[in-house]
């Protein structure tokens, strides 16, 4: 099934410098605490990624790793970064160590690319991947007779590489490697200098891989532990830094599948070090306090699908969900009331969703927001609120009428640029592909039809941040029958590969998730144009149509084969999920979802 997709932006590395040597100075201003902690570590992403780019720039010329000009000097700010984060977690946010000032220096005085490509670190953005979770991670790596070589893999493994290294004390810059080749039989692609300086200090000390994952294959950890072994460097000299402790995924080869069962891994818990430690209140209680007023009784974890025992007391109500994939949230009980606290992104990437979530809650779309911090959104929890598809009160003309609101809202106030999301071209690629997984060749060779009608189509999309998760059970409903819209702030930035796209994708998938028929569909582009001041395609609906059917069923079949081992419930769930996306496939009329 064709689901993900990477996202990538590009950057010029001068203006990069500029905007992170003024953000150094003033957090120098800023007051001790989480904040301050929570700027510190927002530096230290971008200095990483604008890393990574350089790096791969630098790949990209040569075909191969090589160690350059740059490669010491760029790695340089985020390990000097990664020092100060460090320092400031041992602290308790009190103090951090100074970035000397010829860290940037050096690097502003190199001959840099106009521009380079960066890619987002998915771990920081989705998965409340913290850089302390490698710092805890790689503290017992002191204790080693000698500092290992860290070796990090790009993307994200840029950045936890110089976290390693930190914490492990040692005073060169990690190397870092790009594999290539095929998703689940990655290789390595090292030059004649890199290789021999690499394997001369792997022989003389343990080596530490780093990066987050693993995924499907793990076959990234297994390129750079290939190529040590493969080279006479020992398999017990080989330390692994993934961000879980979980095994390879199913497409990992025999050979890699061994190694990681008897290989020594380095990991931290988010529960223990954040959320349950043994002698202190709950970090995270703390840094959101000052937004909620004093706790008076313990978080409760709602991650994972747990949020549905909340609102829907009878499994029998429960949506289908990739548990795996849900941000961490938890609920959390004040004096001044309940807070949802959510995982929405580090860095500029919580920034941002934090800026948009209050652009729609002062619209009175969303739940209040109170703030964000160091990653975590912080919302009121509505008690007296009901999923759509639970509550009363709330007839289908109101219902289209909301939903017409929000959606024209967002078309109106969250432009995008071109660029943002996958291109028809991407999409019908998928629907085909995912349709013939399921419903055979002959289905998708219908949506064939298409292929000639794209280049006239793309003429019509207007991009926007479309909300792209527009479920039932996403909807609340309050007392007095006003209509909420929840997860509201980041799905047009997801780890797939739908992104921004016309706001017909969200008409569409609104008449979907809904079971709005097509006159309630063509009401509902009507309230759109009302309140977004453009008309909504027509063409671009019926395009996009097969195309959400098929990227919903796919996401629905990976998920449910995901867990099917683990958690044999929720397979089932999403398996039913599946089956009613390929039942509006196979049948153009839709279903009515409040039957």
């Amino acid at each position: 099934m064709l689901v993900y997709g990477d996202h990538e932006r590009e950057v010029r590395p001068a203006e990069v410098l500029a905007a992170l040597r003024e953000r150094l100075r003033q957090l120098d201003t800023m007051p001790a605490g989480i904040v301050r902690h929570a700027a510190l570590v927002s530096l230290f992403i971008e200095a990483g990624e604008l890393a990574q780019g350089l790096l791969d720039a630098d790949f990209a010329e040569r075909r191969q790793d090589e160690p350059g000009p740059r490669s010491t000097a760029c790695l340089a700010l985020p390990l000097a970064l990664a020092r100060a984060i460090r320092y400031s977690h041992s602290s308790g946010f009190t103090s951090y160590s100074p970035i000397p000032d010829e860290v940037l220096d050096t690097l502003e005085r190199l001959e840099l690319p106009e521009r380079v490509t960066v890619k987002m670190p998915e771990g920081y953005a989705y998965y409340a991947l913290y850089p302390e979770l490698y710092l805890e991670a790689a503290r017992s790596l002191r204790l080693l007779p000698r500092p290992p070589v860290v070796v990090g893999i790009r993307s994200i493994g840029t950045g936890l590489s110089c976290l390693v290294a930190a914490s492990a004390g040692t005073t060169t810059a990690p190397f870092t490697v790009r594999p290539g080749g095929h998703p689940f039989q990655r290789t390595l692609s090292l030059g004649p200098e890199l290789e021999r300086e690499l394997l001369t200090r792997a022989r003389e000390s343990h080596v530490a891989i780093v990066d987050e994952g693993p995924g499907l294959s793990g076959s990234s950890f297994g390129a750079v532990a290939d190529f040590l072994e493969d080279r006479g460097v020992p398999e017990d000299r080989l330390l692994f830094f993934p961000s879980h402790a979980g095994e390879l995924g199913p497409m990992a080869s025999e050979r890699h599948r061994t190694r990681w069962s008897r290989a020594r891994r380095y990991t931290a818990d988010f529960d223990a070090l954040f959320i349950r430690p043994s002698d202190t209140r709950a970090p995270l209680v703390d840094w959101v306090e000052d937004l909620t007023g004093t706790a008076v009784g313990p978080l409760v974890d709602v991650s994972g699908g747990a949020w549905r025992r909340k609102h829907l007391p009878d499994e029998r109500d429960w949506p289908a969900v990739h548990i795996q994939q849900e941000r961490r949230k938890y609920l959390l009980l004040t004096a001044r009331g309940t807070f949802l606290l959510k995982f929405a992104g580090l860095g500029t990437y919580g920034e941002r969703r934090l800026a948009r979530a209050r652009q729609l809650s002062d619209a009175s779309l969303t739940p209040p927001v109170e703030g964000l911090r160091h990653g975590f959104l912080v919302q009121r929890w509505l008690e007296g609120a009901r999923p759509l598809p639970v509550a009363r009160g709330l007839d289908r003309a109101e219902l289209v009428a909301r939903v017409g609101t929000y959606l024209g809202f967002r078309a109106r106030r969250f432009p995008s640029e071109p660029g943002r999301g996958a291109s028809l071209a991407k999409l019908l690629e998928m629907a085909r592909y995912n349709t013939a997984q399921v419903l055979g060749d002959g289905y998708a060779e219908t949506l064939g039809v298409w292929a000639p009608r794209l280049e006239r189509l793309s003429a019509e999309v207007r991009p926007v941040e479309t909300d792209n998760k527009l479920h039932a059970w996403e909807w609340l409903v309050l007392p007095d029958c006003r209509l909420l819209k929840t997860d509201a702030v980041d799905h047009h930035d997801a780890h797939d590969l739908i992104g921004c796209q016309d706001v017909a994708w969200d008409v569409v998938g609104a008449a979907v998730e809904l079971g709005l028929d097509p006159a309630e569909q063509s009401i509902l582009a009507e309230y759109v144009e009302r309140a977004s001041g453009r008309a909504v395609s027509a063409a671009l609906m019926d395009f996009y149509r097969p195309c959400y059917l098929a990227f919903q069923l796919g996401h629905h079949v990976m998920a449910a084969s995901a867990l099917e081992g683990l958690v044999p419930e929720e397979s089932a769930r999403l398996r039913r999920a599946a089956e009613r996306y390929t039942s509006l496939l196979r049948d153009p009329a839709p279903p009515a979802y409040f039957a």
